[in-house]
């Protein structure tokens, strides 16, 4: 569904992303993991059209993402961005269907499908006509799937979309998000600094290091045969991954 070709971004003197090719696989989920400032986020803004590359092309279905289709192809696409990202002047409601909305879907389709999503991610109807302030960052982590979820997209990208969650909050929503992507058989692209996170939901595992991607696949690759000392080295700091007794 995504091929990345050669693809580059530089800002100033800075390379943020060194020369990269991509190809992800429809219907699974792709997990990429690094620490702060490897170009995860980067990769991710690139995929979405958010960023535009500084060289080599991005492609979504075989349509080139450019100005001129981003729009376009971005309806197919649902993101979900760092603490959800909700408008604090609409309601729940009014922020999961601000794109229907604007679409000009009819009010009973609206209706139907705001039924079908707050089901899917187990938000409480009484939460629909609050205001994000009044909602708990679980609920509003909720939404902000409702909102991506809302058009059917057929590839969901989530950065960090968990991160500033408690971790009995946080446990919780993995379960329910990998049941989600299992149910609905989406190409998922996730960002996160959590290796366990990482290996509970990825079908593929992305490390990357300084802009490059320094090795990929399942965490049993990584674990086995790291490729380099970095790779060790990093999955060796997650103190939340069984080393010896469990492998």
């Amino acid at each position: 569904m995504i091929d990345l070709y050669q693809v580059t971004k530089v800002y100033g003197e800075t390379v943020a992303l060194h020369q990269t090719d991509i190809s992800l696989q429809t219907g699974k989920t792709t997990v990429l993991i690094g620490p702060s400032g490897c170009g995860k986020s980067t990769l991710l803004r690139i995929i979405v059209g958010l960023t535009q590359p500084s060289s080599g092309s991005a492609h979504f279905a075989g349509v080139e993402l450019n100005r001129k289709t981003v729009r376009r192809i971005r309806r197919r696409m649902g993101y979900v961005i760092q603490e959800g990202g909700l408008f604090p002047h609409l309601t729940a409601r009014e922020n999961a269907t601000l794109m229907a909305r604007h679409l000009g879907w009819r009010k009973e389709t609206i209706k139907v499908r705001v039924e079908e999503t707050a089901a899917l991610v187990a938000l409480p109807a009484s939460c629909l006509d609050r205001y994000p302030v009044h909602l708990s960052g679980g609920e509003r982590q909720r939404v902000s799937l409702m909102r991506a979820l809302f058009l059917d997209p057929d590839l969901l990208l989530l950065d960090e979309p968990l991160g500033a969650l408690d971790p009995i909050i946080r446990h919780g929503l993995q379960e329910e998000l990998r049941l989600i992507f299992r149910k609905l058989r989406k190409t998922v692209v996730l960002v996160t600094h959590d290796m366990a996170e990482a290996a509970f939901f990825g079908d593929k595992i992305m490390l990357l290091k300084d802009g490059r991607i320094v090795q990929s696949g399942k965490l049993r690759d990584l674990l086995d045969n790291p490729t380099d000392s970095f790779v060790e080295l990093f999955i060796r700091a997650q103190r939340s991954i069984p080393f010896e007794k469990d492998r």
